[in-house]
């Protein structure tokens, strides 16, 4: 198979296959030849095999007349385009694996599983562009005449198509993951960041701060498959207006609660909710998860964050004797913080209980 490869790459390279019967005959042929098939036996490997008023240039089948595999040629470099009508030949008679080829290039389909035809290629190989031991691995992988009748062909085209896919779909997940993590201001992400900006400058920086940064400096670049890093500048226009202050607080039930930060917002409420029902503190911190790796409430420091004992010590804070809170949080930690109190102290958030911020 070797000696073939390289001879049928010299001959590409030197522009002898003119047609699609020079390709046929020069290239595939040869190929499934070296593979095992009997390509003289016309009811295994079946040329112009007939379908209804169309014909596909192979059938290999198994058993004998029962096609598993079409093989459509095309003349070097007029591929493109081709593959659609292949897969109407596949289709129409139920064939589960497909190919087309123009004796380079090599395309493997899977026409039965879901997506676009792009999506449903299995693989693409190129004789020009790939190493001689892999194009003879890929061949024999998928088009060996051994692998063919005991199956192993087709269920190795089934489990590579299912681990791109899987990479295909995570791929395209990217971006809108990374967009959840920046907009809802992920603990994990900001905890590395203030660490990395504690060890690059000796001080520690604010969760708010750190938010802001990636609010302001990380975003979706259009048409672009993965999140890039894009400084934005700061064009805000100059104007004769005062600025309006900014109300902070909250309301509960209608009554006014002011408040100088979203953190003072945060432990006010939570003691006026502890205030209503000596349950609730109790009920909170009972709950199986808070956080991804922390707890919100707590009845010891180290509660709050057990995988980063120096962290739970140097952000918690005794809102209620015997009790603590978390503060290395952004305002989308605390609001969330919030709306899980409300839940459990059964007030209806944003209607019993508004916040401003």
């Amino acid at each position: 198979m070797r000696n073939t490869i390289i001879d049928i790459q010299s001959n590409i390279k030197q522009g002898k296959y003119q047609s699609e019967a020079a390709v046929s005959q020069g290239i595939v042929q040869r190929i499934l030849t070296n593979l095992g098939w009997p390509i003289f036996n016309t009811t295994i490997v079946t040329p112009e095999y007939k379908l209804d008023t169309r014909r596909v240039d192979f059938a290999l089948c198994h058993p004998a007349n029962k096609p598993v595999i079409f093989i459509e040629i095309k003349q070097i470099g007029q591929s493109d385009g081709a593959e659609r009508q292949l897969f109407e030949y596949a289709f129409l008679y139920g064939i589960p694996f497909a190919i087309l080829t123009d004796g380079q290039e090599w395309h493997f389909f899977l026409p039965a599983e879901p997506g676009e035809i792009s999506d449903r290629r299995v693989y693409k190989l190129d004789f020009l562009e790939r190493e001689i031991d892999d194009i003879v691995a890929i061949l024999s992988r998928y088009l060996s005449y051994s692998n063919v009748i005991s199956g192993k062909a087709l269920d190795f085209a089934k489990k590579d198509y299912r681990s791109i896919h899987q990479k295909r779909e995570a791929q395209k997940t990217l971006p809108e993951a990374w967009k959840r993590l920046v907009d809802e201001g992920d603990e994990l992400l900001i905890d590395l960041l203030i660490d990395k900006v504690e060890s690059l400058c000796g001080f520690k920086t604010n969760p708010d701060q750190v938010t802001d940064f990636l609010s302001n400096n990380l975003v979706l670049k259009e048409n672009h498959e993965y999140p890039v890093v894009i400084k934005i500048p700061d064009h805000k226009k100059e104007t004769n207006k005062d600025p309006v202050p900014t109300q902070i607080g909250f309301e509960l039930f209608g009554e006014y609660h002011s408040a100088k930060t979203a953190r003072e917002i945060m432990f006010q409420a939570l003691n006026l909710f502890a205030d209503r029902d000596e349950t609730f503190l109790d009920r909170y911190a009972s709950l199986p998860k808070h956080g991804r790796t922390r707890r919100y409430i707590a009845k010891s420091r180290r509660e709050l964050n057990p995988p980063r004992p120096d962290l739970a010590k140097q952000y918690s804070y005794e809102f209620r004797k015997g009790w603590f809170v978390d503060i290395n949080l952004s305002k989308k930690s605390i609001d969330q913080i919030l709306r899980l109190a409300c839940q459990i102290a059964n007030i209806k958030y944003g209607k019993d209980f508004v916040v401003f911020m």
